[in-house]
């Protein structure tokens, strides 16, 4: 597999399927776990946040994994063991929709909006019905509209599990200008969240981090890990006792608006 500009596997082209059978197929054997790991924290915010129905964003959200999580009441081994099985890799794209909307027991508390640059990812995961409503655009680089202004205004609660390193300031500024949403954001090591807090203490927010890491993957080869070791070098972080095991690890950040009471949030178990 090629490498991408931050050395690591890429991975796009189990972005741009027409359903998420490669992406769950692939990220298996790399043992992705992060929205699993996310899944609780998530859900405490959504439970925790003042709207009655709070209408979550998540950023990067492809398939729609975090909202299936949710929605679907289940695991991320659940989902792989659902998109991997041979009845289901046999079923034809009607299928398989009809199957995961079969799959949907509830709403997750929340309504769930997609913000993606993949369009097949975004319109398969309305088709299933994770998401109420999809954010086609790469806001890095274009401005909102007027219709995807609209729905970011609508947003309680932005998440990834991620897509910061990819997306930046540029993208969540925009986004918080909106209803001055709750943020809670996975990164891993590599990428530095200042310049987002720095970017939303601008606009009148207050950052935290969670104590510990938590596993997002092992890495896909060797030579993703040396390249990966560099980075964090680079950049000043000690992967001692973390990525020299061979797993990449992310930290979580939630950014609020100023003032609100702390929340209690519980460590990472890494």
């Amino acid at each position: 597999m090629p490498f991408d500009s931050t050395g690591k596997i890429s991975f796009d082209h189990i972005y741009t399927a027409p359903d998420p059978r490669p992406f769950f197929g692939t990220l298996r054997r790399v043992d992705y776990g992060i929205p699993q790991l996310a899944k609780p924290y998530f859900t405490k915010l959504i439970r925790e946040h003042p709207a009655e129905r709070p209408t979550v964003l998540d950023v990067g959200c492809s398939y729609g994994v975090n909202a299936a999580l949710q929605r679907c009441d289940a695991t991320m081994d659940d989902l792989y063991a659902h998109y991997t099985a041979a009845d289901v890799r046999a079923l034809n794209h009607t299928q398989l929709v009809e199957a995961d909307r079969a799959r949907v027991t509830g709403t997750g508390g929340a309504r769930f909006y997609g913000l993606d640059a993949s369009a097949p990812a975004l319109e398969y995961a309305l088709s299933a019905g994770f998401l109420d409503e999809a954010i086609h655009a790469d806001l890095e680089r274009d401005d909102p509209d007027s219709t995807q202004r609209k729905l970011l205004d609508d947003v309680d609660l932005v998440i990834s599990t991620g897509c910061v390193g990819y997306v930046t300031e540029k993208t969540l500024a925009t986004v918080a200008r909106g209803a001055r949403p709750w943020m809670a954001h996975f990164v891993l090591r590599m990428f530095s969240y200042e310049p987002i807090a720095e970017s939303l203490a601008e606009l009148g927010y207050d950052t935290v981090s969670v104590p510990g890491v938590f596993p997002q993957r092992q890495f896909a080869s060797g030579e993703e890990q040396a390249q990966i070791l560099d980075t964090l070098e680079a950049a000043g972080v000690d992967p001692t006792g973390l990525e020299s095991g061979g797993w990449l690890y992310a930290r979580l950040y939630v950014s609020r608006p100023a003032g609100l009471p702390e929340l209690e949030l519980p460590d990472a178990e890494g």
